[in-house]
């Protein structure tokens, strides 16, 4: 028992070191004066007033969330097919082919968008929302893809075969019995590929155009040119984002059994 706290205490300690410096951005958000400091002058909304009133920081928020929601869709079938590929089709040189689905996660951000944007200028797709969603989800898919195959590794292939010997054709053998079990890593898939898209922030800043700026590279331009208090309240909500949608992905996967 002893042991078990002691790990615990060393766990919040790790943890606590990890996110002081995001939580003092909290603080710092409220403060009432425009120079910012710990502790404050005073305390006030002012800075969220201004974020919400901000046509600007509306506009990114919404070309995020526009951006985020395609990504999500687009990875979220194309993810989905390629596990079901991967895990019922005899492909020779599976891991090979995994590998290589996988090899945006590893690839540091700055080589796919340098490539990405060699190739979108040769293309026309440079500065275009069209290619920025194509860029989000190629770095998205492989999150889809690895959670909807550790969905499948508990899947019962004598189920598709029952329905198969029932009459079913593919297509609705597939919508009743494979989607709704491995519905829970469709959706934690999901999940990852809405953060890792609302987040991006070099794929945006090599491929986006003046139109199609987003939160985080609204934050970047506000810290860069003229320091804005309103960063600190935009930082805020995206952490309480981020936050949500962490908690959204422990729920799947606790439904899912483990899933994620």
């Amino acid at each position: 028992m002893t042991a078990r706290l002691l790990l615990g205490l060393a766990a919040a300690g790790v943890l606590l070191f990890l996110l002081a410096p995001i939580l003092a951005i909290l603080p710092l958000s409220l403060s009432a004066g425009e120079i910012l400091r710990l502790p404050p002058e005073g305390w006030s909304l002012r800075w969220y007033a201004a974020l919400l009133s901000s046509e600007r920081w509306l506009l990114a928020a919404r070309n995020s969330l526009v951006v985020a929601g395609a990504t999500t869709l687009l990875a979220g079938v194309l993810g989905t097919l390629a596990a079901l590929g991967l895990h019922f089709g005899r492909l020779p040189g599976r891991g090979a082919i995994l590998a290589l689905l996988a090899a945006p996660v590893v690839t540091p951000s700055i080589v796919t968008a340098a490539a990405l944007f060699l190739a979108y200028s040769a293309a026309g797709l440079a500065g275009t929302l069209f290619g920025l969603v194509l860029a989000h989800t190629v770095i998205s898919v492989p999150f889809v893809v690895l959670a909807v195959l550790a969905s499948l590794r508990g899947f019962d292939p004598a189920l598709l075969r029952a329905a198969e010997s029932l009459g079913a054709p593919p297509a609705a053998a597939f919508r009743r019995v494979v989607l709704p079990l491995i519905a829970p890593g469709v959706a934690a898939g999901a999940v990852f590929a809405f953060a890792t898209s609302f987040d991006e922030f070099i794929l945006t800043l090599f491929l986006a155009g003046p139109g199609q700026f987003t939160l985080p590279r609204q934050i970047y331009a506000a810290v860069r040119d003229v320091w804005d208090p309103t960063v600190c309240a935009a930082a805020v909500l995206l952490f309480l984002a981020s936050m949500l949608l962490l908690l959204a992905s422990e729920a799947l996967r606790r439904r899912g059994g483990g899933i994620g």
